[in-house]
């Protein structure tokens, strides 16, 4: 089995995006007469070598060739059809050249893999039978300067594709096919324009190692992936599968036309693609190095907690137990008490300030001491780096405001603190500090979470994602090591009588996520390792909460609800891999014309949820307010009086 094949069966890959958007972006110039791109791997290399870098950059580890049209029919019309072996020769040599010189400059070494581009033909109707005149010298050209995969891209006629597949085969038996259609979805979302499962059928057949989709929209992709997961050439991993879709279309939002698809959506959407089992991910048109930096982190992200395998400790006390957490604040008193009619439990999320200014801070603060008078909550989760944006730490801001508030330790906290708590950011070390530093400042409320990568404005210095644990290695860690008085390589605390810390633990669940199954398995998992509750991620469909019926005898499940600010939030949101917006919320706020109004929806439909999650007997509600934190009380009167 080839390198390659060998990396996709072990992961998801990362590949680069879209070659010839870019190079329009970087020239100002559509591919035509006198400056054709395929042309440009031996009249201008240099162009070429820097977009490749710049997908390495990014963090990329497949990077295509600059070869997409460079067969007869496309290069005929412009001149340069004479060039065939000629550009598709450079083509590879340039991209090689990049991948030397990213190693010599930065000491990765990969590996990396070099995949061959393939486009269709100029109009795709020529008959199969002339597909080998049209193709044979630039396939034998490719293979013979040995790229790791020859990948087809684009292909919208299926006859030819399998043609091809079968062509490739006979020029180099040995080099994986990657086959790629852009399948598209009909107008009236009816159904598909082409069969998926009868082209990943068909592409097996003829020999392809890889079958996916390309320069179709991101949701398109998706629903593919969906469709043939359970496809037995799929399922049983004869074939390996690929997405590549583009940066999506654009919209008017606003006043503006945008696309909602930006980077970080990338990013979010390449986790998805990995938990859906797709082995080699990238992008096509719009699809640019940013994208794929955001692709990078979030797949990145997904290998967190694998590196480091539990100590084994024979100092380990039995961990501290309810009665000592039921003394941690007015959210552990009433999850461990087990939850009443009237013990209702509410956790309000709140951001932290991103710079110095002192009036945000100050309404930050003075935001808690309303929520804590108001007695409607029970405790104010801080996030760590939400988004991946560099925020003041949690446990800084929970010093600030009890510094301004004049909550010490004779007075107590008026509400229970709980940061989150990103395993993004600190090595194995770093991680057990915090936590002892958490400790130390009277913080024995801890959300885990793994966290979403770093996130980088094009100015911001490059950082980089530790993720030594996932967060059901930090649940492990706190309840088994921590709260049983050993340090995470198994040796004592201190030598004081009791030397356990006494952290009430949570995790997080996402009820829409994309892989249910695994998210289900991992909730499991944390709830062995001894999480005391759960956050899960706003939940807009009140059937979606039936994947957790088996848990609620067990553990505390708080439920997510978001206040949404308006359509275009409401449609944002839609949009964001994990959360399902029902179509008939989307078309009730689309009825009102002003914002103002479409907020006031937003509110109510809060309050309303939070009263149903109540009257269906969960113990309490995660209350998200994204926007802004002003609808936070008036909402929680709406929905629990006071």
């Amino acid at each position: 089995m080839s390198e390659l094949l060998e990396h996709l069966k072990s992961g998801a890959v990362l590949a680069d995006g879209g070659i010839g958007s870019l190079l329009f972006e970087r020239t100002g110039r559509l591919s035509e007469t006198n400056h054709v791109y395929e042309a440009l791997n031996v009249d201008r290399p240099e162009l070429i070598r820097g977009v490749h870098l710049a997908y390495l950059q990014a963090g990329a580890r497949c990077i295509t060739t600059n070869t997409f049209g460079a067969n007869s029919t496309h290069l005929d019309p412009v001149g340069e059809g004479h060039r065939v072996v000629e550009l598709n020769s450079a083509g590879v040599k340039v991209a090689r050249e990049a991948i030397v010189a990213f190693r010599e400059q930065t000491g990765v070494e990969g590996p990396f893999f070099l995949l061959g581009s393939v486009g269709p033909t100029r109009t795709g109707q020529e008959s199969p039978g002339r597909l080998k005149g049209i193709y044979q010298r630039q396939l034998e050209t490719l293979v013979g300067e040995g790229v790791d995969a020859v990948l087809f891209e684009t292909f919208g006629v299926l006859d030819h594709l399998t043609a091809l597949i079968k062509l490739a085969k006979q020029a180099g038996p040995r080099t994986p096919v990657v086959a790629e259609m852009a399948l598209r979805m009909k107008p009236d979302g009816s159904g598909w324009q082409q069969d998926p499962v009868a082209f990943v059928n068909a592409a097996a057949e003829h020999g392809a190692d890889v079958v996916g989709v390309n320069c179709c929209a991101p949701w398109e992709a998706t629903a593919f992936h969906e469709v043939v997961k359970d496809v037995p050439v799929v399922r049983e991993r004869r074939v390996l599968v690929s997405a590549m879709p583009n940066a999506g279309g654009f919209q008017r939002i606003g006043h503006r036309y945008m696309t909602h698809v930006n980077p970080e959506y990338m990013g979010k959407l390449a986790r998805t693609f990995a938990n859906l089992g797709v082995n080699l991910v990238g992008g096509c048109c719009e699809v640019h190095p940013n994208h794929i930096a955001e692709m990078y982190n979030y797949l990145h992200g997904l290998a967190g907690g694998k590196t480091v395998a539990p100590a084994l400790s024979t100092h380990a006390r039995t961990p501290a137990g309810d009665d000592i957490k039921k003394t941690n604040g007015k959210f552990s008193a009433k999850i461990k008490s087990g939850i009443k009619s009237d013990q209702f439990a509410v956790s309000v999320e709140t951001l932290p300030p991103r710079g110095t200014g002192a009036g945000l801070l100050k309404s930050k603060v003075e935001f808690v001491r309303e929520l804590a008078e108001s007695g409607l909550a029970d405790a104010v989760d801080i996030t760590d780096g939400s988004r991946g944006i560099p925020l003041m730490p949690p446990g800084d801001f929970a010093s600030v405001v009890r510094e301004s508030l004049g909550w010490t330790a004779a007075t107590g906290d008026a509400l229970e603190f709980i940061p989150h708590f990103s395993t993004r950011d600190l090595n194995v070390m770093g991680l057990q500090s915090r936590l002892i530093g958490y400790h130390a400042r009277r913080i024995y409320n801890v959300l885990f979470i793994t966290g979403d990568p770093p996130k980088m404005a094009p100015t911001y210095p490059r950082s980089t994602a530790v993720f030594d644990l996932d967060s059901i290695g930090m649940v492990r860690y706190a309840h088994g090591y921590l709260n049983a008085g050993v340090d995470f390589g198994g040796e004592p605390l201190g030598r004081q009588g009791d030397p356990r810390t006494r952290f009430t633990v949570g995790c997080g669940f996402e009820p829409e996520a994309v892989n249910r199954e695994r998210e289900v398995e991992r909730l499991r998992r944390k709830i062995d390792a001894g999480a005391d509750y759960v956050f899960t991620q706003p939940v807009f469909r009140r059937s979606a909460l039936e994947v957790l019926e088996p848990f609620r005898g067990g553990v505390p499940i708080l439920i997510g609800v978001m206040i949404l600010s308006g359509l275009e939030h409401a449609n944002r949101m839609a949009e964001v891999p994990g959360v399902v917006i029902p179509e008939d919320l989307i078309k009730r706020m689309a009825k009102f014309e002003t914002v103002e109004d479409q907020a006031r929806l937003g509110q109510d439909l809060a309050a309303e949820q939070i009263r149903w999650v109540r009257d269906q007997g969960w113990p309490g509600v995660y209350l998200m307010s994204p926007a802004s934190h002003r609808p936070v009380l008036p909402v929680l009167r709406a929905a629990l009086g006071g």
